[in-house]
């Protein structure tokens, strides 16, 4: 049974204090988020019924990635955040949100601003910067794309709005 005595920044539930989501997240994103959240968790518990360690593994990222995204995990969000720990968390919302909008689909994407938004609330606009350079990094690596029009683009030469996209290998883990 929950208890909400752990005041506005934290939830007990049978004695255990846990990380509420940052109230910053728009509605919209949050809820993507948690559904996003819940679907990981029960690839976690199916792999692990399977006896699949490797989708287990993979299931936990996503997990991860969520509670990252949702401020639940990392620095906390009501601390001053150092560029370390936004990246961190831009990465994995982009991580999070691209897996819960590729569910059905190989080809969903999300933009940037939803990332600055989800991390930054309000003051998202300052937040762009740091964000598109999280997403040159995550395509670099190989695990995003840079979509302008439908096409594929460098970052660094993309002038107006881009969008971001799983590459396929990546969609398909």
């Amino acid at each position: 049974m929950a208890a909400h005595t752990g005041g506005a920044r934290y939830l007990v539930v049978d004695g255990r204090r846990w990380r509420k989501s940052d109230p910053s997240i728009p509605d919209q994103l949050r809820r993507e988020l948690v559904y996003g959240l819940m679907d990981a968790r029960r690839a976690v518990l199916a792999a692990k019924r399977a006896g699949k360690p490797r989708a287990e593994k993979a299931a936990r990222r996503r997990v991860h990635d969520a509670k990252l995204a949702l401020g639940e995990r990392g620095q906390p969000y009501w601390n001053e955040q150092s560029d370390a720990d936004r990246r961190k968390r831009a990465a994995a919302t982009v991580r999070a949100l691209l897996s819960r909008r590729n569910q059905g689909t190989s080809s969903a994407t999300i933009c940037p601003s939803d990332v600055a938004r989800t991390i930054a609330g309000e003051n998202w606009r300052a937040c762009m910067p740091l964000v598109r350079e999280v997403a040159r990094e995550l395509a670099g690596r190989g695990q995003i794309r840079i979509l302008q029009r439908g096409r594929e683009v460098s970052i660094e030469t993309a002038r107006g709005p881009i969008r971001l996209a799983l590459k396929q290998s990546a969609a398909s883990t």
